[in-house]
């Protein structure tokens, strides 16, 4: 599916983490206000019922995206966050830097001059965001990020829970339908920090299997479905019988188009990815094809909810400091239900189990609180 949006907004996730490595805790430029908590910390779970405190006080009750590139993953959480913003009154503004650094922070320096009350973000590049940011915080507005910090609300996944649910999928059709057998081809991203876990997983499981051979260990440049094609493409040439390709669903896609035109593409391959991308989900649901599970990160029901915990800012309410978005398996038996839910994220939201199902959140903050947010690349596999 695609989802209905309030103008074209997607995102490449190897984008959303550039410049992890050279994050640091404190801001380059000259320090106007609290630093936020900069030590790695374990957060307690989330205490919905936490006392209310002060609203923010100057501010606008508007939720503003700052949005790197396109990509369907983030038309997902434009998707959410709009929902979530009409639900609770709060105008919907969105600005996409189309992975250009200087223009992102431009974009929330106006946003920051509009007095846009709640921000969320998707960095191009965290380092230099980081400071426009933190103004906004220490003004005494919400801010949400996707992965790296500053944030009032910091929203991860477990990066390596993420890879072995994946993996383990493969290892069971492997052993299941391949005779505990196959040659695999992993497309990664280890050169991003905060993904490597999710490949140090699967290198971890398939380890185990006497009967599988790693033929490929790489990363696609780029990382989209073009760097996958090629990528598949000159692997193919080497080692022409491939039987798992595991990665990003981005990439993966790509391996699937490479093995199309190969004419290697085989119904009794295992092919998997990661995000849950519409087309990912389209070529599952077919049935009969390479295609077998991707891992859903599902963007509408986390935009959904950190749109949510902006409007109970502005209101004075307590919210979480860090989420995680849990990773699901999504197979021809589950589809159905996945679908039902990114249509409907407001629904989720609202029904604890299933939104458990999906989120997990940690720590409490609120704005009498705000000089604890999190400043430090945070992770609750830390």
């Amino acid at each position: 599916m695609r989802f209905a949006s309030s103008g074209s907004a997607t995102i490449v996730a190897a984008g959303i983490l550039m410049g992890l490595s050279a994050l640091t805790s404190a801001p380059a430029l000259a320090q106007d206000g609290p630093a936020g908590i900069t030590t790695p910390t374990k957060f307690a779970p989330y205490d919905p019922k936490a006392a209310a405190c002060s609203p923010p006080t100057g501010l606008n009750r508007v939720l503003g995206f700052a949005q790197d590139n396109e990509r369907e993953f983030m038309q997902g959480v434009d998707f959410g966050l709009s929902k979530a913003a009409a639900d609770r009154g709060l105008e919907y503004r969105r600005a996409t830097a189309n992975n250009d650094a200087a223009k992102m922070v431009e974009q929330v320096q106006l946003f920051r001059a509009s007095k846009v009350g709640a921000v969320v973000a998707a960095p191009v590049d965290p380092a230099s965001l980081s400071y426009s940011l933190q103004q906004i915080m220490w003004d005494g507005g919400y801010v949400s990020t996707i992965v790296p910090p500053p944030a009032t609300l910091l929203l991860n996944a477990p990066q390596y829970e993420t890879g072995k649910v994946l993996t383990d999928a493969a290892i069971a059709y492997i052993n299941d339908h391949l005779g505990g057998k196959a040659n695999v081809v992993l497309l990664t991203q280890d050169q991003i920090e905060f993904l490597a876990p999710r490949f140090k997983a699967m290198r971890d499981g398939l380890s185990k299997l006497p009967g599988v051979t790693i033929v490929a260990d790489v990363t696609p440049d780029p990382v989209n479905k073009e760097g996958g094609f090629a990528t598949m493409s000159t692997i193919l040439q080497a080692h022409p019988d491939v039987d798992v390709v595991l990665g990003a669903d981005t990439v993966v896609l790509g391996a699937l188009a490479a093995l199309e035109a190969a004419g290697k593409a085989k119904p009794e391959q295992f092919l998997g990815g990661i995000d849950g991308e519409p087309e990912a989900v389209a070529a599952i649901k077919k049935g009969d094809g390479p295609y077998k599970a991707s891992i859903s990160l599902s963007s509408p029901v986390f935009g959904y909810a950190i749109g949510q915990f902006a409007a109970d800012w502005l209101d004075g309410k307590s919210v979480p400091q860090a989420m995680d978005i849990l990773p699901s398996a999504l197979t021809s038996a589950n589809i159905t239900q996945y679908e039902t839910d990114l249509k409907d994220p407001g629904a989720v939201f609202a029904d604890a189990a299933r939104r458990d199902a999906y989120l997990k959140m940690y720590g409490n903050i609120c704005y009498d609180t705000r000089d604890q947010y999190v400043n430090f690349p945070w992770s609750s596999e830390m």
